[in-house]
């Protein structure tokens, strides 16, 4: 596969219409960290950002950022800490669960809405979103929102990119809303609670008024390298040092019936949430099938109950039981059939986000659509990409 590293955003779309002239499939990338996610690219040819890099407006006073959709995360990361900022979603970082080594690029997140336990508090990458330019399969370059956020009427290209997974368009640019880094971070830990009790005391804690800004509970310890495996569930607390100091003491009272607490305060506690970003717990074995299951937090501990009477799974839980990673061995196209009929049965939807390329080959790696929402999704490719050559295939087979 021959690759195309444009350096200006109208070379970029003299490749695109090049290639819908010739009707050449092209994938697109940015430093390729997930290309294993989806099925497998039946592109002939690589599209990618990487030469597109650079902060092109900053504002602190405003919260606002643009950047190119090349540049690194781990490099805006450093910028906005310079002025005591940070993006506002948490986006984890793929090294542990896809072991790919490189910085993933703010591009590849927007195109994922690649969100992480923040989310609960913040919202999720595309709610951050303020404006984007891309190049949809026409050539064309289109340009939505801009650097305020603000009501809108008709279709929200915005919103509509991120999670398209290149689908739609080739992103060129994107403007993000920014946050303080707060002063002070506490996690308040219960101990072994089974699931139900854990995602109870979770959902006590989201309903609370103290703000709680991640909740997890990791049912096998802190990582696959974890032998003791106690139960761990986790409530972070971020903001001044009084406010923390006072919220951790009121929700600990709070959650008293579900046993005592300990807090983890400062770097450690930030470690702990670095890990359940990055799916440590169920990071390893590699050869394991991961899922991404998206459910109301109520029923996790139905769906996963329901999904070990026939397979033998790895799991811990994000987003107050509302997120749940599996860890599946990977035979039998990855427990596909037995995790689609859960997630039929209590509601939500399941991801495939890491499995061999023949598995992903054969079983739905995204959620399937029900018939409505399958045509409006293909008049939209049909709209933004006429000819089929951006991504063909990746989301839905034959797409």
């Amino acid at each position: 596969m021959s690759v195309f590293a444009p350096t200006t955003e109208a070379e970029a779309a003299d490749i695109i219409r090049q290639a819908q002239a010739e009707r050449t499939p092209l994938a697109l990338a940015g430093s390729g960290t997930k290309a294993g996610i989806g099925r497998p690219s039946n592109a002939e040819h690589c599209l990618t950002s990487l030469a597109l890099s650079g902060i092109t407006l900053y504002e602190p006073s405003e919260m606002v950022v643009s950047v190119h959709a090349g540049t690194r995360l781990e490099d805006l990361e450093r910028h906005l800490a310079a002025k005591g900022q940070r993006l506002t979603f948490e986006p984890m970082q793929p090294v542990l669960l896809m072991e790919r080594d490189a910085q993933q690029t703010i591009g590849g997140i927007v195109a994922a809405n690649w969100s992480g336990p923040r989310r609960i508090q913040a919202g999720a990458c595309r709610d951050s979103l303020l404006g984007v330019r891309f190049i949809n399969g026409r050539g064309e370059v289109v340009k939505s929102g801009g650097r305020v956020m603000k009501n809108v009427t008709g279709l929200d290209l915005v919103k509509l990119l991120a999670g398209s997974w290149g689908t739609l368009g080739f992103l060129t640019e994107v403007t993000f809303k920014v946050s303080p880094i707060p002063e002070s971070e506490t996690t308040l830990v219960l101990s072994g609670l089974n699931d139900r009790q854990a995602i109870a005391a979770l959902c006590d804690a989201m309903g609370s008024p103290f703000g709680v800004s991640g909740a997890a509970h990791l049912p096998d310890g802190w990582d696959a390298n974890d032998a003791a495996g106690t139960a761990f569930t986790l409530l972070r607390l971020e903001g001044s040092a009084f406010s923390v100091r006072y919220r951790a003491e009121a929700l600990g009272g709070r959650l008293a019936a579900f046993g005592g607490h300990a807090l983890i305060e400062g770097a450690d506690s930030h470690l702990i949430w670095a890990r359940v970003r990055d799916c440590a717990p169920i990071a390893q074995p590699v050869e394991h099938a991961v899922w991404r299951v998206s459910t109301a937090p109520t029923r996790g501990p139905d769906l996963v109950a329901a999904l070990r009477e026939t397979l033998d799974i790895k799991h811990f839980y994000d987003w107050s039981g509302g997120l749940v990673w599996l860890s599946v061995p990977a035979a039998d196209n990855a427990g596909a059939i037995a995790v689609r009929a859960a997630v039929a049965r209590y509601g939500g939807h399941a991801t495939l986000i890491r499995a061999p390329i023949e598995v992903r080959a054969t079983v739905p790696v995204f959620q399937p659509l029900a018939e409505p929402f399958m045509r409006l999704s293909a008049g939209l490719k049909q709209a933004f990409d006429p000819v089929g050559i951006l991504e063909p295939g990746r989301m839905v087979a034959g797409v």
